[in-house]
């Protein structure tokens, strides 16, 4: 008795694991999907240019400085000669800061639109997951060598459709 009761329970789990349910999604399909991504993608790119016209601009003014100062040093009392070549300095280190924050913004203001857009394809896999009573639901692109497709489910339609993409 104690042997049947025991193979019962070695069982169980067993057939538990049998009715699980697996699934895969492929999250980089979704988000390239989605307007949103589109959205921040082009604001992103229309920040980039600000930054670089900007940068552009500064860069101009340093050379048009740097210009007129080769053009007449020579002429210059040595201390205008220093003051000048101090300023053309500054200015060029301020473009190098400038250049530095703009790349943080950049990464920064990405972060940000991706994190939103990002939780909202999460909370989607999660609602289809709890819906279709999933154990599991793995990236498939997040380096997985394996995913059989037969005892698991693709569920990046069921997610694109939770969040009324085609």
């Amino acid at each position: 008795m104690k042997k049947l009761f025991l193979a019962l329970m070695m069982l169980l789990p067993m057939a538990a694991m049998a009715q699980a349910k697996f699934g895969h999604v492929n999250t980089q399909e979704i988000i390239q999907a989605m307007p949103e991504f589109t959205t921040a993608r082009n604001e992103i790119e229309a920040l980039t240019k600000q930054y670089e016209a900007d940068l552009k601009l500064m860069q101009d003014e340093l050379q048009k400085k740097g210009d007129a100062f080769d053009k007449e040093q020579a002429s210059l009392p040595e201390n205008i000669k220093q003051r000048r070549q101090q300023e053309l300095q500054e200015m060029y280190q301020k473009i190098q800061q400038s250049y530095q924050d703009n790349q943080q913004a950049l990464q920064k203001a990405q972060a940000d639109k991706m994190q939103a857009i990002t939780t909202k394809v999460l909370d989607a896999i999660k609602q289809v997951g709890d819906a279709g009573n999933f154990v599991y639901i793995m990236e498939m692109g997040a380096g997985i060598p394996y995913i059989s497709s037969t005892q698991s489910t693709d569920v990046t339609a069921q997610v694109k459709a939770k969040l009324g993409l085609k």
